[in-house]
């Protein structure tokens, strides 16, 4: 027997677009709300403080994927120069449970990060959003801007901030090149970067303490708030007051609030997760003065569809290596 093994730059080369992805994704979620998947909260290990290592199975039986992302976070990382998240994914078929691919998984949660936003945004966003806040310069944010770029058709202006100037510098930059239709604003503070921004996505490091530098009255009414680092960046305050909370996976919230000590600060009343949304069950935005917050933890299923895509893809242009069980 043999497995395909991909590299970053064999992922990364396979050319797959944000839209590609943003579909699979919202499939992905739709099948979750119609009961068609299989995915347990994710259990993690703790070996350095603020740290985790994950372990993310998920099955997705329409499209047939099914495996694991072995993922883990170290905000140390960035002072040793290396990656804030890092992970492999295996990819297994379904049928006989035989590995078919590991494949980095760095790109994977990059991209389906960013496509949980724009799924968000679908859902959630007041029509004729034109101008998001960023917090968080990394890879996060710059995958939430691809998303935003493809989801929000009036967008205009990005106003962004990091703690780290020179992320903040090179984030500039970069998005400058990629979307040069776009005003980008460099912001002095988190208070600035969600000044008059219809959309919100928080990516800084997720810590088991924090202080969050967005408190309530910031988010503007009829504001949407996308957290990808749990209550790091929102205030219990914050949350609090808006009028719908929404989660890519109620479950999996729970489970984390229960066992890892976060969310102490989540209103009970959870309305909605995304897949509901997506489904039909539940409408997303019913006014244009709802105040919404989104709690997005990141979910395996989306991880499966998008290494399915990539798999697929991967045979059709011959990427990879081939190596024995």
């Amino acid at each position: 027997m043999e497995l395909l093994y991909l590299s970053r730059n064999d992922v990364e080369g396979l050319g797959i677009s944000m839209k590609e992805v943003l579909e699979v994704v919202e499939k992905g979620f739709r099948l979750k709300g119609l009961g068609k998947t299989e995915m347990p909260p994710k259990p993690g290990i703790h070996t350095r403080p603020n740290s985790f290592i994950h372990a993310m199975p998920a099955y997705v039986k329409e499209v047939e994927a099914a495996g694991l992302k072995w993922v883990s976070g170290f905000p140390s990382n960035l002072e040793r120069g290396l990656p804030y998240i890092t992970g492999l994914l295996i990819l297994n078929d379904a049928e006989t449970g035989v590995p078919m691919a590991v494949m980095d998984s760095s790109w994977i949660t990059a991209m389906r990060t960013g496509a949980s936003v724009g799924i968000s945004v679908k859902y959630l966003a007041r029509q004729g959003s034109n101008v998001v806040g960023i917090l968080g310069c990394g890879v996060q944010g710059r995958s939430s801007l691809r998303a935003f770029v493809d989801v929000l058709p009036d967008l205009s202006s990005v106003r962004c901030y990091d703690l780290y100037p020179d992320a903040t510098k090179r984030f500039m930059d970069e998005m400058n090149r990629l979307f040069p239709a776009l005003n980008l604003k460099a912001c002095s503070s988190p208070a600035e970067m969600i000044e008059r921004a219809d959309v919100v996505v928080t990516a800084i490091p997720i810590v088991t303490k924090p202080n969050p530098p967005l408190h309530a009255g910031m988010l503007i009414r009829g504001g949407l708030g996308v957290s990808l680092d749990y209550d790091s960046a929102w205030s219990s305050s914050a949350m609090r007051e808006c009028d719908k909370f929404v989660s890519d996976d109620i479950n999996q919230l729970l489970f984390t609030k229960k066992e890892g000590g976060y969310f102490s600060g989540i209103p009970e009343e959870i309305y909605a997760d995304l897949g509901e949304l997506a489904a039909g069950l539940k409408p997303g935005r019913q006014n244009d003065t709802e105040r919404i917050f989104c709690m997005n933890m990141g979910i395996a299923i989306d991880d499966m569809v998008t290494a399915k895509l990539i798999y697929e893809r991967a045979l059709e242009r011959g990427a990879g290596t081939r190596l024995p069980l």
